[in-house]
């Protein structure tokens, strides 16, 4: 790709069933101060079969042009598929950044398109910005197990790509009154050139279950809840604010929690409204993973545990204690 030619931030709205995952909304956020900075346009990217309210929520999240391709061969994600319409775009209008969600599919998508256009790929990235002298974006990483931040520039080629983990931004405030340009593109991939085919889905959670990206409480324990049967107390504490329960590394490798509901580096990245840490020390893996709260209370008979120094409120003491009151009172003020 050009240095000259390109332009244009494109942001790829991934979609399930019709219905965009939050991923690509919160990176149009992030999305819109990159093309902001570098002046040009903010594009999302939709692909699927029905997609008129990934559509409608790429416009209402402040996308100002939107590319939109639909197809039977769209309804599932495949990398054959999804990765011939994006080097069709790419080829047809030559995008300067490319931000794609790291979803299981948007890695597998984000490393196809940027093999294929022999260009820079940087992974998981927590922050970006752009480099006012070069037009650089700057990726911002984890690196070294979460004890050092890189800063990662995409110099010698073009488009510059990243993939951004869910939960790790916000989303931006809606606009129901943007009215972007949308683009529709014919693109179609034979069938004889997608080699996988989705057979069956299985839901990972009970269906009275939310996901950790999706949930504005947050109650996570750790190692210092002892047990599995332990973690019901956090359980009821979730269940009372309308949240869902994590958890640290060090509980999945106990085997008191299953791998989907650990929250850090190795883990999910979150951003609720509350998140509770009961009996986490606040080793830096685990920081990574939340510091984005937007109010964050920690429980710990530690009161040199780290995780009081991100902490906005912080209680010493025994979480066996203090969870099964505060879901007595809580209890006692929602029957008031």
């Amino acid at each position: 790709m050009s240095f000259d030619t390109c332009k244009d931030v494109w942001v790829f709205i991934e979609s399930f069933q019709g219905q965009p995952k939050s991923v690509g909304l919160e990176l149009l956020g992030q999305g819109r101060k990159l093309a902001d900075g570098l002046k040009q346009k903010l594009c999302a990217i939709v692909i699927g079969k029905d997609v008129d309210a990934a559509v409608k929520e790429s416009a209402a999240y402040g996308a100002d042009k939107i590319y939109v391709i639909q197809g039977d061969e769209y309804e599932n994600y495949s990398a054959d598929a999804y990765g011939n319409v994006f080097l069709k775009l790419c080829e047809k209008y030559d995008p300067n950044t490319i931000l794609v969600g790291a979803t299981v599919n948007g890695r597998d998508l984000g490393s196809k398109i940027a093999v294929s256009l022999r260009t820079g790929l940087t992974a998981d990235c927590t922050a970006l910005s752009v480099d006012e002298d070069t037009g650089n974006v700057v990726w911002e990483r984890p690196a070294f197990g979460g004890n050092l931040y890189a800063q990662i520039l995409c110099s010698e080629t073009r488009p510059q790509m990243g993939t951004c983990r869910p939960g790790a931004f916000k989303k931006p405030e809606r606009n129901e009154n943007n009215q972007p340009e949308i683009i529709k593109e014919d693109i179609h991939t034979p069938e004889s050139e997608i080699r996988t085919k989705v057979l069956n889905f299985i839901k990972a959670c009970e269906d009275n279950d939310m996901r950790l990206d999706e949930a504005d409480v947050i109650v996570s324990g750790g190692r210092g809840m002892k047990s599995a049967e332990n973690f019901g107390i956090l359980k009821e504490l979730a269940d009372v604010l309308g949240g869902t329960v994590g958890c640290s590394r060090a509980a999945v490798d106990a085997g008191w929690m299953p791998q989907s509901k650990q929250v850090g580096q190795t883990g999910s990245t979150v951003t609720p409204k509350i998140y509770f840490a009961c009996a986490i020390s606040g080793a830096v893996q685990h920081v990574a993973g939340m510091s984005g709260s937007g109010t964050i209370v920690a429980i710990n008979k530690d009161e040199t545990a780290p995780i009081f120094e991100v902490a906005d409120y912080g209680i010493v003491g025994d979480v066996f204690e203090i969870v099964p009151a505060l879901v007595k009172e809580l209890k006692a003020k929602q029957q008031a």
